[in-house]
């Protein structure tokens, strides 16, 4: 594919796209939340801009391991009023969200993307986005949040979750979803231990096989902390090496929280292997 659909906007995929992460939680595991404070979100959403985000990603509710579900009213009041003050600002939007009540809102307040952690698994998703001209970003998880993380178990991690991915894919094909308007993520950290995530990482070349462009989400996360032994505020490097890595193999779309950093790592490498 060389084209993603997302709403208002027709996205080349010759590169890597860039997706600038805007958390309107009070719990996120990076400690970057901005909850209930709209003129930081909105500046934190216009930073990401400057540093050269491709897409932003709003997400008003936690899934760290652990998380607990947040109300839908509370989902909507954290969300939206951010969202109507940056959905004219020339880039997509992307909604982090499993409720199809947030998808229905976020699309009808103009949002190009949703980007579900579950999939579309809930059965009121694919209702919800099918009709519009949104992309969808379909990603696995073992479990839910709250449990992902107590030993999670894969025979072949990677054949696992490509097939979940693919028949998620074949569920909206068959609802009427244009291939053009899919991505897929592998979930990293959502329901896998280190050796999981490894082993996702060596296996995304297979993975971007699939047909659909692959979304790729380290930024910050545990597993770099397990490799590296930093907290996550020290953790920026080594996710901006994590984002070249699996542009390396294939990632399309690489969702992080330092833009800037991730933008002059892909620069480097650009330069060095494609001479651009």
């Amino acid at each position: 594919m060389t084209e993603l659909h997302c709403g208002k906007y027709k996205l080349k995929l010759d590169r890597p796209l860039v997706m600038g992460i805007v958390n309107l939680t009070p719990d996120s595991f990076s400690g970057d939340g901005l909850l209930n404070d709209v003129e930081r979100a909105v500046a934190h959403a216009r930073k990401q801009i400057e540093a050269g985000a491709d897409i932003l990603d709003l997400g008003a509710e936690s899934s760290r391991p652990g998380a607990i579900p947040t109300p839908l009213q509370e989902e909507l009041d954290r969300l939206l009023p951010v969202l109507e003050r940056i959905v004219d600002w020339g880039v997509p939007i992307s909604i982090d969200t499993y409720k199809p009540r947030v998808m229905a809102a976020a699309l009808a307040a103009g949002a190009d993307m949703i980007n579900d952690i579950t999939a579309l698994g809930d059965p009121g998703a694919l209702v919800a986005v099918a009709d519009s001209n949104c992309g969808l970003c379909l990603m696995h998880m073992l479990g839910e949040p709250r449990t992902m993380q107590q030993h999670p178990v894969y025979g072949e991690v990677v054949a696992e979750v490509g097939a979940y991915l693919a028949e998620r894919a074949a569920a909206c094909r068959t609802a009427g979803i244009a291939a053009e308007r899919i991505v897929v993520d592998p979930g990293f950290g959502f329901g896998k231990a280190l050796e999981h995530n490894l082993a996702l990482f060596r296996g995304l070349p297979a993975l971007a096989m699939g047909g659909y462009p692959v979304l790729v989400g380290v930024s910050r996360k545990t597993m770099l902390g397990a490799i590296t032994g930093r907290a996550v505020e020290e953790r920026r490097v080594a996710s901006a090496v994590a984002a070249v890595l699996a542009a390396q193999r294939g990632a399309a779309i690489l969702r992080v929280h330092d833009v800037a950093e991730t933008k002059d790592a892909l620069a480097l490498w650009s330069a060095v292997e494609k001479g651009r």
